[in-house]
């Protein structure tokens, strides 16, 4: 089990990098992340590399049985790098230039910063690409997360590249977006820009496009640092740092590229319900590389410093939230960083070692969380999930068009909707449209707007096959180019569904939504259910639950109408829809449900596929996850709550029948086979 963070030894003297040395050894520190924003230190000039500082560093890891995480150092290149080449610098939509002085001042498809950091990485991997302290290398960091799209010359040229490798010819690329709408057709990919500002509405498949480019650039920059380093003989394991559900970035796409998935997970302490989409990410994480451990490469001891407040966490937070990562398939803890910086932008943001020093909570946290893991057993890395909730970037780079029926957030809906599931605790894992579904017992898609030809036809297998598809509103609308498909809507999955949609019925959108709710509020959006009708009441087999945003007027093809609408402009018309399809069902939801409503609608469809909790009678604050026979059990309540489980204390070993947990408390069961339960007093 890895224990560390990011050392930035670079920031001090070398007189103190000896006492790190010794503290680390002392807080049980297993591997740092070396060297990531070295860049200046190392290369003070083009073509003068000094090494001599890193030897130093990575021996004296060595010598004390630290092992080094190599950081490429090109996530921020040096004063005299944009001195010398301003060209490598990024620009926004409105033809700004991102100048240097903070990081990730670079356009990715910057020729001159790509050969710049090629001779950084070849010189770097070609020293220590043998040294025994190196276990692994990290490309970068944190791609995308501060210059989310570059709109420079660079990438508008790499971008005409681009598309005419994906279309070959004009015609294709026209009649792809669609170009004959506002006298957009071109007669040249040099004609084509990425979507700058404009006077009004882009192109939405140009839009779509340049997001798909983004993401690649981005991966082909990866790759490139990463063939280098194995061309000089490395054999560790290469990545570098996903940030959960990070909306720029397909991490479908480079999970295939990746050899082990890291990933940066921050939830707010100020949101008492941050825990789940903490999970969320972790989960996503999880199932990037199904049955293949992932590393926390990332988390604070306590506050941040780029939040509007930055709460520290509380007493024991910082341990359960390690022991939820590592439950959910993480094989290490890693923060940033080991020690607190003592200028720059970020000296206000939590380390291993604090400002304060080492008689602190933190500190204690810090060596008592190392002795935990010190002697932590093998974890199978299975979660043996029923429940898979598709989540796919094309979709929710699709749904961040401007021009739609009513202002959607997908990645907050998704995390809604899993939140719904997570409550219930049952082990979810999140798929792809076009991933294997064949292990779950259950599968949400909810609104999977653009749904390809692929995507649909393996959700129909999987309904054919006796899986149950569960779809709520504003899904399989438009095709991989966000083009209508002929015939009207619901095309994909028509046969499984038995519905089409005749108008979506858009409603004022909630007042806020700028994050999770709490579990079972509904207090949120308007009241109204005639002209300027803000929500719609279903009710069906789990109740009467509010929807919002959309009140679709349903085409019954074939399906049977299991719920109806109750109140306003669609009063008694179908709102929920069942049919059999093959040796499965596919149900349609006509709205999207408020949290409260999520619990119920989940909570039916978890009893229609035969999909029981991990634990019986737990409070929605008492988190299960599961990893092959083990659960990992936090209670991140105020409440004490009392689980009754039976089996074996993973970690020390003690007969397990019934347990307490306070709050932030946790522990790790390994189960028999008797029944399980839990409650709260």
């Amino acid at each position: 089990m890895y224990y560390g963070g990011d050392y930035n030894p670079e920031q001090w003297p070398e007189e103190v990098w000896k006492e790190d040395v010794r503290l680390m050894r002392e807080a049980g520190v297993t591997v740092v992340s070396l060297g990531i924003f070295a860049w200046a230190r190392i290369q003070e000039d083009e073509g003068a590399f000094d090494w001599e500082w890193l030897d130093r560093v990575v021996d004296l890891l060595h010598e004390n049985g630290i092992q080094v995480n190599m950081g490429t150092a090109t996530a921020s290149p040096p004063p005299w790098a944009t001195t010398k080449y301003p060209e490598m610098l990024p620009k926004d939509a409105n033809g700004a230039i991102y100048g240097p002085g903070s990081r990730q001042h670079f356009a990715p498809t910057s020729p001159v910063y790509r050969r710049l950091a090629v001779e950084l990485v070849r010189e770097l991997a070609a020293r220590y690409a043998h040294h025994p302290a190196v276990v692994m290398w990290h490309v970068n960091n944190e791609y995308g997360c501060h210059v989310n799209y570059d709109y420079s010359d660079n990438a508008r040229d790499a971008f005409r590249v681009w598309l005419q490798t994906k279309y070959g010819t004009i015609d294709a690329l026209n009649e792809a977006w669609g170009t004959a709408f506002w006298s957009q057709i071109y007669t040249s990919f040099d004609q084509v820009f990425p979507p700058r500002k404009a006077p009004y509405s882009l192109n939405p498949g140009g839009a779509l496009d340049f997001k798909r480019f983004t993401s690649d650039a981005a991966l082909e920059l990866y790759v490139m640092e990463r063939d280098i380093i194995r061309a000089a003989g490395a054999t560790q394991p290469i990545s570098t740092n996903f940030m959960g559900p990070f909306h720029p970035l397909d991490y479908w796409r480079w999970a295939d590229e990746i050899d082990i998935i890291t990933n940066d997970n921050y939830p707010d302490p100020n949101d008492p319900e941050s825990f789940r989409s903490s999970a969320f990410a972790l989960d996503l994480m999880r199932s990037l590389k199904p049955g293949v451990p992932w590393l926390l490469m990332e988390q604070s001891t306590g506050a941040l410093s780029w939040r509007p407040s930055n709460a520290p966490k509380a007493p024991g937070q910082m341990e359960a939230l390690s022991a939820q990562a590592i439950g959910h398939g993480a094989d290490g803890v890693l923060f940033f960083q080991w020690r607190q910086s003592r200028r720059g932008s970020e000296k206000f943001h939590s380390a291993m070692l604090p400002q304060a020093g080492t008689q602190t909570r933190t500190w204690r946290e810090v060596t008592r969380l190392g002795e935990t893991l010190k002697e932590f057993p093998q974890l199978a890395p299975e979660s043996h999930a029923k429940v898979g909730v598709v989540f796919d970037w094309e979709n929710w780079w699709a749904l961040a068009h401007t021009d739609q029926p009513v202002a959607l957030d997908y990645g907050r809906l998704v995390q809604r909707w899993y939140a719904a599931l997570h409550a219930q605790h049952v082990s979810i894992d999140l798929v792809k449209p076009t991933g294997d579904l064949s292990s779950y017992s259950l599968v949400v898609a909810p609104q999977l707007y653009l749904l390809n030809d692929a995507g649909s036809e393996n959700l129909s297998s999987y309904v054919r096959q006796g899986g149950h598809l569960l779809v709520s509103a504003f899904t399989d609308v438009v095709d991989q180019n966000d083009a209508f498909r002929e015939g009207g809507y619901q095309v994909g999955l028509r046969q499984v569904l038995g519905v089409t949609v005749e108008d979506f019925g858009a409603l004022v959108a909630p007042s806020s939504d700028t994050g999770l709710r709490s579990v079972g509020d509904s207090t949120k959006g308007g009241s109204g259910i005639g002209p300027g009708q803000s929500h719609a009441s279903v009710t069906g087999p789990f109740g009467t639950l509010r929807g919002e945003y959309f009140c679709e007027e349903l085409r019954v093809l074939s399906a049977d109408v299991i719920g109806t609408f109750t109140d306003g402009r669609l009063k008694g018309a179908p709102a929920l829809t069942q049919q059999a399809y093959g040796a499965g069902r596919g149900t349609y939801l006509a709205t999207i449900p408020d949290d409260a409503g999520m619990l119920s609608v989940t909570s039916w469809a978890l009893a229609e596929a035969g999909v029981q909790p991990e634990l019986s009678g737990l409070s929605p604050w008492v988190e299960v996850a599961r990893r092959g026979d083990v659960l990992t059990l936090i209670n991140h309540g105020t409440e004490t709550a009392t689980v009754r489980v039976t089996g074996e204390n993973v970690l020390s070993g003690n007969p397990v029948n019934g347990i307490e947990l306070e709050m932030f408390e946790w522990v790790m069961v390994r189960l028999s086979n008797k029944t399980v339960s839990g409650a709260v007093r």
